[in-house]
């Protein structure tokens, strides 16, 4: 009886046998090496790497917010409240409850003391707190000093500490004096570390820590002032269930106080949803280094299966079904695939632990590095699924080579299309790894997308590659031989055409696009914004004052464009009868519900806007409140004229009807507003207002003007744009870095990939090399014509990626975005370049190995 045969007996037993014999066998196959699998390993344990050690470090940062959230909040509970203490019975419910303290956050105009040689000033974030902060964690002074000694009122003088760039920005030194508003200052030291840092989220200036009783000195807290009063509870059962509980209490005893609650529990919402967001996109770069290394998988095993037909035949004969052959190499498969997972979890799970120990200190965010088995089994069956859906169709040829293989390995014809079953399991594979992607994400719906838009992809990548392939089939004859022999090597049955176009098509299309995004973010933040845009912002401008800042600034820069508005801040409380809460809230408008927004009002639309919906309210109209609302917002919201909104101002919920939708120019960095109300909503309540100034002349004077404000207008915040964009840009600078970085993985993938396809040709390159040199070929023609061959391979997939890219950059950039496009030129020609020089170089090393070749023993073969 033939070894491959089974032995009579039950139908379970007799799987179990044919198992075993498989793997045994796939394993003894297996001693003599992995040639030819090196690419495989490769790109399975890059994507899984890729996979696995991001998504551990994103649960390591979620789990250290959650496991300081505490330390991070401050508290047990917070309430912040804008323009606006608490009442007298909210801060009873305080007392009530637990032990609370205050901070207060604010903007301010910090400069050098009067006897200072200058007159430099600068925006500083204000952090006012009373002598027992903190009373979690611990502040990191520089000297060492007590809260009550940093804050006392010396000499004239309140205690500060602040950032070592404050100090640099106005030329001072610890121990020399600042004002600010009406007070002054002592720099008494430097601020190293604040435990609450994460909760108070980025601001635009150095920090700035002062007492209370500093604040309220310099005069800034006025009514309408925007002033953020944060109450922060420690309680008694110190629990998120107590926390939860005691934000419940507060809602039903106040309903309409307007406060944003926080709990230990989302210390920091913000930021964890930023970590969410980045996360899911780094894991699709993973997913998509994945993708790309699925081609190199699929180009391993098919040319592995190449070299095995002899084996194959061998194993026929002896019995061997088409079955148990598909079975033995599946196995092979299969415990290569395993390998490459374990590599890449090994990696992948001690990233976090590289990443505290060597970053931990620089990064401002709790680290908790752990093992995480969940995150860790799904990078596997990430990496499982990936070979399996790219190794089946290959694997499933391998069940018709004919036993004649054997005697006529070179000219024995193979089946085009694997039989049905195989297709079937292919596209099991394939969609097992979409609905992994799918099921697995955070937004399904984006993740859904992102599957269509790979198989689209890949689908466009593989007609390109037929296209390629048939119209040097079908070109006429061409006079150089080189030429000739390099059209024949691009659609002759097993070139390496559909491999080099997918592998590196993609790479360089994630490459194009990237660099279209960053060049238009650029352009947008350095070149054409200030050419328009204002020169500065002023914040909290006092209505009393309003006029008087009016007749200043014309005196002071007479040919200058001053715009002005009134302004409030407001909580949402429900759209169109739904409460905020209850919203799901598509991503790029989620921020209109997260915390306070600025709202105005006026009589006519504000420059720059243009009503589309609805009709603008008379001059003098006195009725019950109407709002206009910026349309794409409205619309993702599902909103439409005559709906109600509510917004909470002051601890009033104020109730308005929609009233018209209209169109921003967002891009001007002009006074926009989502939400403008008529006059009459707000008639009585106290607010500030805000303006901008565009100087003449490029903005010459821009120092001086900062200066006059900052002296005449101690109580006004000014916001200079060019260093506001100048922020942005570095901001910009360093996402694109970041994002740049991971893709790096996906690129990487790409060029295994390419390599790989081109070292599975060695084999036919050899033969043709002997076979045309026997014939008088050198190796000079040789090489001119197979760099042929690479160049236009390169140049056509290029073209493709550069074009694919452009389009994806696009539509980010101008429908995602909403930013004017340039294509960027210089950015395709660089990725031109890269192709063609990958292409050629990777492909000319594989034939100079083949041109090394002897001929006797390739001869003695065919």
């Amino acid at each position: 009886m033939s070894a491959f045969v089974p032995a009579a007996g039950g139908g379970f037993q007799a799987l179990l046998q044919s198992l075993r014999l498989a793997f045994r066998l796939a394993l003894r196959e297996l001693r003599g090496g992995i040639e030819g699998f090196r690419i495989f390993l490769a790109c399975i344990a890059l994507g899984v790497t890729a996979i696995a050690g991001v998504g551990s470090v994103s649960k390591a940062l979620t789990d250290g917010i959650a496991r300081e959230g505490r330390t991070i909040l401050g508290a047990d509970v917070s309430f912040s409240l804008i323009h606006r203490e608490a009442s007298a019975a909210e801060q009873t419910f305080f007392a009530e409850t637990g032990t609370a303290d205050l901070v207060v956050t604010m903007r301010g105009m910090a400069r050098r003391a009067a006897d200072s040689a200058d007159g430099a000033s600068t925006l500083v974030e204000m952090k006012a707190v009373g002598a027992t902060y903190p009373r979690l964690g611990a502040l990191k002074l520089d000297p060492p000093l007590a809260t009550a000694d940093l804050l006392a009122r010396w000499d004239g003088a309140f205690g500060a500490a602040a950032d070592p760039a404050l100090l640099s920005r106005l030329g001072l030194k610890l121990g020399e004096r600042l004002v600010v508003g009406a007070a002054t200052f002592e720099v008494r030291a430097l601020v190293v570390q604040e435990p609450d840092r994460l909760a108070g989220g980025i601001g635009f200036g150095p920090r700035l820590l002062i007492g209370e009783d500093g604040l309220r000195a310099t005069g800034l807290v006025q009514p309408g002032s925007l002033v953020r009063w944060t109450y922060r509870l420690l309680l008694p059962e110190a629990s998120d269930a107590a926390a939860r509980a005691v934000a419940s209490a507060a809602a039903e005893r106040f309903p309409q106080a307007g406060w944003e609650v926080r709990t230990r529990a989302n210390a920091s919402p913000q930021l964890e949803r930023q970590i969410e967001r980045f996360t899911q996109f780094l894991t699709f770069v993973g997913l998509t280094a994945l993708i790309v290394g699925g081609v190199g998988v699929a180009s391993a095993v098919k040319s592995y299966m190449d070299r095995k037909r002899e084996v194959i035949a061998i194993f026929k004969t002896l019995g061997a079904t088409g079955g148990r052959v598909f079975a033995i190499y599946l196995a092979q498969v299969l415990l290569l695939g395993g390998l490459g997972v374990v590599i890449g979890l090994g990696v992948g799970a001690g990233l976090p632990f590289v990443v505290s120990g060597v970053f931990g200190a620089l990064i401002p965010i709790p680290l908790a590095p752990a093992l995480y088995p969940g995150v860790l089994g799904l990078a596997a069956l990430y990496g499982l699924v990936t070979a399996l859906a790219f190794a089946l169709w290959p694997l499933g040829r391998a069940h018709d080579v004919p036993v004649s293989a054997l005697f006529r390995d070179m000219v024995a014809p193979e089946r085009r299309w694997p039989r049905r079953r195989y297709i079937a399991l292919t596209g099991l594979a394939v969609a097992a790894l979409a609905a992994l992607a799918i099921l697995t994400s955070g937004d399904p719906t984006l993740a859904a997308a992102y599957v269509g838009a790979a198989g689209a992809v890949f689908l466009l990548l593989r007609l390109v590659a037929s296209g390629i392939m048939a119209l040097a089939r079908r070109l006429p004859p061409v006079r150089s031989t080189e030429l000739r022999l390099a059209l024949a090597n691009i659609h002759r049955p097993g070139a390496v055409t559909p491999s080099v176009v997918l592998s590196l098509g993609l790479g360089l299309a994630l490459l194009v696009t990237l660099a279209q995004i960053d060049s238009n973010l650029r352009r947008q933040f350095t070149a054409s914004l200030p050419e328009r845009a204002p020169s500065f912002f002023f914040v909290d401008i006092p209505s009393a004052e309003a006029g008087r800042f009016d007749g200043f600034i014309r005196e002071l820069v007479p040919d200058g464009k001053l715009t002005r508005v009134p302004m409030l801040r407001g909580r949402l409380v429900s759209l169109g009868g739904r409460p905020v809460e209850t919203i799901e809230a598509p991503q790029n408008v989620a921020w209109v519900l997260s915390g306070d927004r600025g709202i105005t009002y006026a009589d006519t639309p504000p420059e720059g806007s243009r009503v589309v919906e609805g009709a603008w309210w008379p001059a003098d109209y006195a009725g019950p409140p109407l709002v206009s609302m910026e349309k794409r917002i409205a619309d993702a919201f599902g909103l439409k004229v005559g709906d109600w909104i509510v917004v909470n101002v002051l601890g009033r919920n104020i109730e308005a009807t929609l009233s018209n939708l209209r169109t921003l120019e967002w891009d001007s960095l002009g006074i926009n507003f989502v939400m403008v109300f008529s006059p009459s909503a707000f008639r009585g309540a106290p607010h500030t207002h805000l303006a901008t100034l565009a100087l003449p002349n490029g903005g010459a004077g821009e120092l001086a003007v900062l200066s006059r404000v900052a002296a005449d207008f101690p109580t006004v915040t000014t916001v200079r744009v060019k260093d506001a964009l100048a922020a942005v840009n570095d901001l910009v600078g360093n996402l694109i870095a970041g994002i740049r970085g991971a893709s790096t993985v996906t690129l990487i993938a790409a060029v295994l990939v390419l390599a790989g396809a081109l070292a599975a040709g060695h084999r036919h390159r050899v033969y043709d090399a002997v076979i045309l040199k026997t014939l008088g070929a050198t190796r000079g023609r040789l090489l001119k014509a197979y760099g042929l061959e690479y160049a236009m391979l390169g140049a056509v997939t290029a073209t493709f990626g550069v074009l694919a890219g452009s389009l994806a950059g696009w539509a980010i950039v101008s429908q995602a975005m909403r930013l004017p496009f340039a294509w960027d030129w210089a950015g395709a020609l660089a990725s031109v370049a890269v192709a063609l020089m990958l292409t050629v170089a990777f492909g000319l090393v594989g034939t100079w190995r083949a041109l090394g070749e002897r001929p006797a023993p390739v001869l003695r073969h065919l």
